[in-house]
């Protein structure tokens, strides 16, 4: 296996010492009682390249950086880090793309070394695990600059990203408070680069879709208005209350079907719609069974008996791939952790979460749900050690900070504002007034067949309620889950499809 940063890397790195400012000092023993001093200027590395994407060679600018998020007093109260991509002596109108990832509480780095990124991890395709290091980084020919620029950006909390002096990190989590700064910062990062009447994208993955909505309701929702051209949802949670895994919601599972269906496929547990068919037929199947039977069937609660119960029953084990017993004893309702132990228990194996192609074993074979998701244990590794060598070695972007993948915010604020938002969870309807306001605003879903985390039924019952205009809206489907680019194929039909998106502007 190559070094992490290896030759064809290097190369492309054509200048230069990067611009470069300093880590801010650490307080003296007198002031440990205070809160740490904040620092004049922000962290920044600037580094010229040259990649081919897309077919065309693209001379670019990279600008790994700090920018300051501050009070009405000039005082700072955050950091937000963010790598900038943009090309360089470029022609007029040139797009910009800000991109984010999830969680809440995962850096952008998924997006950033696994799709869009002039770099990526190389990771096997078929749905193993990515094993210990060195793990290769590459030229990326899938990145998106051929078309766009790129910004991506790791909100507080994330990676390098961090509250500043004495301000509680807890004033930016939560879905309308961490979208004010990410708004914030997307409105700085435009005139710093003088890029305001360019025509722009906005895009995350998983949560990241949720402030993908709730980003465009502060930035277009407001009479200092930034429209958008199109908004990129990348594996979609949008409506948290109908996937809400509770007592008496059916919702979750009717949404469930079709992925359990495409996954007993996959895994051999089921049969095709039809003789050539696949997941996409399957799919189609599923969820019009889901819908038009499955539904109203659950809708009568315990008065489904008899003959029409045996039906579904039996309907519902031919798409789940589990036994008509198995079933009944769940009364027809199986939450997702179940069915990651149950599918392949004859096998001594579980099914993964954001990847169901992907197996592990776990301890042992009795219990009802798996120890972990053999999904993310399964590449977690790799792409932390390539973004924390790449940004450090080549982006000469080096704090003394760590970078934090995941899992660096905690008590996050789900609350909406205005009346009964506050318990219904759903930031669809941002979307739906953004459509219906800006009529050159386009959306963009794409979904892996094999994601429990995001389901994709689940994104299409979302964006189709009352109120938001479907003509502008397009679907994309992966022959992989939740990152449906690890799997090569599918990352260059998604580069692809988001490309040919942002052209037809």
């Amino acid at each position: 296996m190559r070094s992490l940063i290896g030759s064809a890397a290097i190369a492309l790195c054509l200048a230069s010492a990067p611009v470069l400012a300093q880590e801010s000092a650490k307080p003296s023993s007198k002031d440990s009682e205070k809160a740490a001093p904040v620092r004049a200027e922000p962290m920044v590395s600037v580094t010229r390249h040259t990649g081919t994407f897309g077919g065309q060679r693209v001379a670019y600018t990279a600008t790994a950086s700090d920018t300051f998020l501050k009070d009405d007093k000039g005082n700072a109260r955050a950091r937000i880090f963010s790598v900038s991509y943009v090309k360089d002596a470029p022609e007029a109108n040139r797009p910009v793309t800000f991109l984010f990832n999830g969680g809440p509480g995962s850096g952008s780095l998924w997006l950033h070394m696994g799709a869009f990124g002039p770099k990526r991890v190389a990771m096997p395709n078929d749905g193993r695990d990515d094993g210990a290091p060195p793990y290769r980084i590459i030229d990326n020919p899938d990145s998106l600059l051929d078309t766009t620029d790129i910004v991506f950006i790791d909100p507080v909390g994330t990676a390098f990203s961090t509250a500043l002096g004495d301000t509680d990190p807890k004033e930016f989590w939560g879905v309308t408070k961490d979208a004010k700064s990410i708004a914030e910062f997307i409105r700085l990062w435009l005139s710093q680069n003088n890029r305001w009447n360019a025509p722009k994208y906005l895009g995350g993955e998983s949560y990241g879709t949720t402030r993908t909505a709730a980003v465009v309701n502060e930035l277009e929702g407001t009479y200092n208005d930034v429209a958008f051209n199109g908004l990129l949802l990348i594996s979609t949670i949008l409506d948290f209350g109908a996937q809400a895994e509770v007592p008496g919601n059916e919702m979750p599972y009717v949404l469930m079907v079709p992925s359990m269906a495409v996954t007993a496929l996959y895994h051999g547990k089921t049969t095709p719609a039809a003789a050539g068919g696949g997941a996409a037929e399957l799919a189609a199947e599923a969820k019009a069974f889901a819908t038009n039977e499955y539904l109203p069937a659950l809708m009568k609660g315990t008065a489904l008996v008899g003959d029409e119960r045996a039906a579904i029953r039996t309907k519902l084990a031919r798409y789940t791939g589990l036994t008509e017993q198995y079933l009944e004893s769940a009364d027809l309702r199986v939450v997702p952790g179940r069915y990651y132990k149950e599918l392949l228990r004859d096998r001594g194996l579980v099914i993964g979460r954001l990847d169901a192609r992907y197996t592990g074993k776990d301890f042992d074979n009795a219990g009802e749900t798996p120890d972990n998701d053999p999904s993310f244990y399964g590449i977690d590794a790799s792409y932390t050690a390539a973004f924390n060598a790449y940004v450090r070695q080549e982006l000469r972007f080096n704090p003394e900070r760590q970078y934090v993948t995941i899992g660096g915010v905690r008590d996050w604020d789900w609350d909406l504002p205005g009346g009964e938002n506050r318990y219904y969870k759903n930031v669809a309807p941002y979307i739906g007034r953004a459509l219906r306001e800006n009529s050159g605003l386009r959306v963009l879903v794409a979904q892996g067949w094999y994601d429990f985390a995001t389901p994709f039924f689940g994104a299409e019952y979302s964006l189709t309620r009352t109120g938001i205009p479907t003509d502008r809206i397009e679907y994309t489907s992966y022959d992989a889950g939740h990152m449906m680019y690890v799997n090569e194929t599918d990352l260059t039909k998604l580069s692809r499809d988001i490309r040919g998106f942002i052209q037809r502007r």
